[in-house]
């Protein structure tokens, strides 16, 4: 099988799936790693590699920035050469970043049939570019993995059949329970649990009006208590600019490893992001969540779990800050199947799906 990765979130979640393979007591299963290099910069790439224990891919296409048509478009391209060298029984995606519709797309019309791992989310917003990747995904993929009952209900909804779908977990939890002891903090880091907020923003629609960015992170500046730690993601930090230097609150830092960020997370009074994979994290970690978009495509973490959609309300998020601060937030729990076995099921699932044919030991890249 054909397990393809092209930014940071599919680099944790393509990781409990290879370390299911790694774990099988079938020796004859074979597969290659695809990195298209939609994330190029090392922060935000090869050092989650060496941390997550990925091996290093079979092949990068090394397809960096662009617009969103050129990205796919060069995604597609590289990716139909490489399945005419190196065919496959089965290509695995993961998420909704432009990779995993490029290769979805390539491989159904080489007849070679897809698997979605984290199929069915939807936020409603075709505005957002990730909206688009997980509708045509989800509408040729051959297997629909599934991270919660909402996720299978949209399945159902836009008219796949039962027999496609599978409800199987949440791979990043996978990853986030295997990691979760082994987490570091980085130099300077070390504090003490519970005496700061960490946030992250990094979509086109939370960044890209300056003025508006500037309007939220003032009223963070203005509301907050405590210390906010803040990652900047490459376009977060390109649109602050100098303006930066302005408060004194919000700590900015440089990106960090998947390690470093886990540990900054799990020890904070709260997060506020716009980030969908961060939803899930702190629900699971019992963290309350301030998420600062309109809609998210994981409801289940707003029904059941510790987040709360804000959306760019500046009077809300002022409460919503004051209330967390005060311990006044739901305390959540976890959605079922969040168990750290979501990779195994999944494997289960494709081999089962799938007759591969038997191969030598030399055949594949990894074992």
């Amino acid at each position: 099988m054909t397990l393809v990765v092209g930014a940071r979130p599919n680099f944790v979640k393509m990781s409990s799936i290879v370390e299911a393979i790694r774990s099988s007591e079938d020796s004859s299963l074979r597969y290659s790693l695809v990195h298209t290099g939609q994330h190029y910069d090392q922060k935000l790439s090869d050092v989650f590699f060496r941390e997550l224990g990925l091996p290093q891919p079979s092949v990068n296409f090394g397809v960096g920035s662009a617009s969103h048509t050129i990205q796919t478009a060069r995604i597609m391209e590289k990716f139909e050469e490489h399945l005419l060298v190196e065919p496959t029984d089965c290509v695995v995606v993961v998420g909704d970043v432009n990779s995993t519709m490029a290769c979805t797309l390539v491989a159904a019309k080489m007849g070679i049939k897809v698997a979605h791992v984290e199929a069915g989310l939807e936020s409603g917003d075709q505005s957002m570019p990730e909206e688009i990747n997980r509708l045509v995904t989800d509408s040729v993929a051959n297997l629909l993995f599934c991270t919660s009952d909402f996720a299978v209900a949209n399945l159902k909804r836009r008219g796949r059949s039962d027999s496609d779908i599978f409800l199987v977990g949440n791979t990043m939890i996978d990853t986030l329970m295997r990691n979760l002891d082994s987490t570091i903090a980085s130099k300077g880091l070390d504090l003490e649990p519970g005496s700061y907020a960490v946030c992250t923003l990094h979509r086109p629609s939370s960044v890209d009006q300056v003025n508006e960015l500037l309007s939220l992170l003032n009223t963070i500046e203005r509301n907050s208590r405590v210390p906010v730690y803040f990652p900047l993601h490459p376009r977060t930090r390109k649109q602050l600019g100098f303006r930066s230097s302005q408060f004194e609150k919000i700590h900015w830092l440089e990106p960090l490893s998947y390690r470093d960020f886990l540990h900054l997370q799990k020890n904070a009074k709260y997060v506020l992001t716009d980030s969908g994979g961060l939803q899930e994290e702190t629900t699971f970690l019992g963290i309350p969540c301030l998420t600062l978009r309109e809609n998210t495509e994981r409801p289940e973490t707003v029904a059941i779990g510790t987040n709360e959609l804000l959306g760019r309300d500046l009077e809300k998020l002022a409460d919503a800050i004051g209330r967390v601060e005060d311990g006044n937030w739901k305390k959540g729990r976890r959605p079922p199947h969040w168990d750290g076995r979501t990779g195994e099921r999944i494997l289960k699932i494709i081999v089962e799906a799938f007759p591969r044919k038997r191969q030598s030991p030399t055949d594949g890249n990894h074992s």
